[in-house]
């Protein structure tokens, strides 16, 4: 589990690309500080599992579903992602439960910056619409958000100087994709009263 607190942006060292699955090397000094192989680190929001960590690297294998729903597939080497190592026991929660189980993509659609925070617009696949609630949470590329405002097929985030300069957030630019997992909560909810229709 996770919460959502960026820990670092780390950069893609390699890229092997299998059959079915990719190996995916990431450099991130601080969440490789006490990395073992089978811990978990989220890359962008994907939870991975190191397989082997030295000299400030870890890398991870992917497999095809995980690629098939998630953007990891369209790195290259020298992508930036945002990393977390995952929660601790005994740790405060400061964003929301994040299991980095990412649902879909959605794509950055606008960017309104302003002198104090930055409005960005994403797009929503349909099926994940009965999930996102204005002033809610969602994870986009593995950073907790509160969503600002929702639509249809649409939902926005307003981001701090900190969150722009501490994630990759600063850099998206407009026609990009992103990790997006929702609410778990709101899934278990869904699910709890499907039977009462």
């Amino acid at each position: 589990m996770f919460t959502g607190l960026v820990e670092e942006v780390g950069v893609v060292e390699k890229l092997e690309r299998l059959e079915d699955a990719v190996r995916l090397t990431v450099r991130g000094p601080l969440v490789t500080s006490d990395a073992r192989p089978g811990d978990s680190i989220a890359v962008d929001g994907v939870c991975l599992t190191v397989v082997d960590a030295a000299d400030g690297s870890f890398t991870a294998d992917v497999m095809r579903e995980t690629l098939n729903r998630s953007r990891l597939g369209s790195y290259e080497v020298g992508s930036n992602v945002n990393l977390e190592r995952a929660l601790a026991a005994g740790a405060r929660m400061g964003g929301h439960i994040v299991q980095g189980h990412v649902d879909g993509v959605g794509e950055l659609v606008s960017r309104e910056s302003t002198e104090h925070w930055d409005v960005l617009r994403f797009s929503l696949p349909p099926e994940l619409a009965l999930y996102v609630v204005e002033k809610g949470s969602v994870a986009l590329n593995g950073t907790s958000l509160t969503v600002s405002a929702v639509g249809e097929d649409f939902l926005e985030v307003s981001l701090i100087p900190t969150t722009l300069a501490e994630t990759t957030f600063g850099e998206l630019a407009v026609g990009e994709p992103v990790n997006l997992e929702v609410d778990v909560v709101a899934k278990y909810v869904e699910k709890m009263v499907g039977g009462y229709h």
